[in-house]
Order: C-alpha cells, then sequence, then structure tokens
C-alpha cells in the first residue's frame, strides 16, 4: 500500500469518528468554562474566546477580581468597545495590599456585580477573570458562586479563569483547560512587561 492510500485510510477512519461526535452533539446552551492552572495564559485564553464571541457580534461583560486600576493591554484593546461592558474590581494583588478586609469587601462588591451580570440575558458571554483567588482566600462563599453561575439565563457563557479552581466549580464545569507551568521567564530574572504579562 502506497503512501497517499495510507493516508486516505487514515483521515478516512479519522473523519467518521469526527463526524459521529458531531452527530451526537445537538444540544445548544451556554457552557461554563474553566481556565485553571499555575502557567502562563488563562486570562489571554479567556479575552481570546472573548474576541471571537465579539466578532460574532455577541455582546460581553468582563469582571477583573484580582487586577488592579494600572491599565491592563486588554483594558486598553476592548475598554471602549459597543458590545463589551468591562469592570476592574480589585485593589490589586493580595500580596502587595495585604489587607484582608479591604481585599474581601472589595471581593463582595465585585460578585454583587457579577450576580447582575449572571442574571442578565443580553450577555452571550461573562468572563469572571481571576475569579478563584477570592473564593480560596475566603472573601466569597463558593455555594454563593455555584449558585448564581448555575442560576443564569440558559444560552448564557461564563468563563472563569484563576490557579487553585475550586473542586465545587468543576464539579458543574462543561469544559476545563489546565494551562501547566513548564518555564517562566521570571524566573530567569526577567521583570514583567507591558503586552506580555500586562
Amino acid at each position: 500500500m502506497d503512501k497517499q492510500t495510507k493516508h486516505n485510510q487514515r483521515m478516512a477512519k479519522k473523519k467518521r469518528i469526527v463526524d459521529a461526535g458531531i452527530a451526537k452533539a445537538q444540544e445548544e446552551r451556554g457552557i461554563l468554562i474553566l481556565l485553571k492552572g499555575n502557567g502562563k495564559g488563562k486570562s489571554s485564553s479567556a479575552f481570546g474566546t472573548m474576541a471571537r464571541a465579539v466578532g460574532h457580534g455577541k455582546r460581553v461583560a468582563v469582571l477583573q477580581f484580582t487586577k488592579g486600576k494600572e491599565d491592563t493591554g486588554e483594558y486598553l484593546m476592548f475598554k471602549d468597545h459597543p458590545l463589551i461592558d468591562w469592570h476592574v474590581m480589585g485593589y490589586g494583588f493580595t500580596w502587595e495590599t495585604q489587607n484582608f478586609e479591604q481585599d474581601k469587601v472589595a471581593a463582595e462588591k465585585a460578585w454583587e456585580v457579577a450576580e447582575k451580570l449572571l442574571q442578565d440575558e443580553r450577555y452571550f458571554m461573562i468572563v469572571l477573570d481571576e475569579l478563584t483567588y477570592s473564593i480560596n482566600y475566603k472573601y466569597l462563599d463558593v455555594n454563593r458562586v455555584v449558585a448564581a453561575v448555575q442560576g443564569r439565563p440558559h444560552d448564557q457563557t461564563v468563563i472563569i479563569t484563576g490557579r487553585g479552581m475550586p473542586k465545587e466549580l468543576e464539579a458543574i464545569a462543561d469544559t476545563v483547560s489546565e494551562v501547566k507551568d513548564v518555564q517562566h521567564a521570571f524566573r530567569k530574572g526577567v521583570m514583567a512587561q507591558a503586552g506580555i504579562e500586562y
């Protein structure tokens, strides 16, 4: 059997498997996507998916829990887009603020905004960026988060990013992706740079 014939047979088999999967996947609804892990790129992945939705004319909202008021590249790029509502709610990273009560109050205020977004049928997608820290540091009750996510409109997709994803969220998720930290420039002494880390 020649190389082309072998290739054709392999691709035909693959096509049958893919087509069977497509035929089986007939449900249409919003999904819960979790982007977790210690590697770089969780928020970037979320914003890439958000840009894809906006490209299709869908309305989205972003709520950043940990980012401070310093302008990030994604905020500068998208803040004036008519289909994107962007909320920067934190005071900065917790190791910088070192103020439990202040960070807890900020997280609670942010979650009040999030709960309203999660009830609003106008939004095709909600990105809850770095939400996991607020749960893991006990600023927010994970059961309250789960209830709001489960009670959202049928067609609304939610993306949650952050390290240490709570098992309660993984239990209700549709898609979970983990970004693994293999190597990072910071450990080689390279400082965080605008356009790369923020």
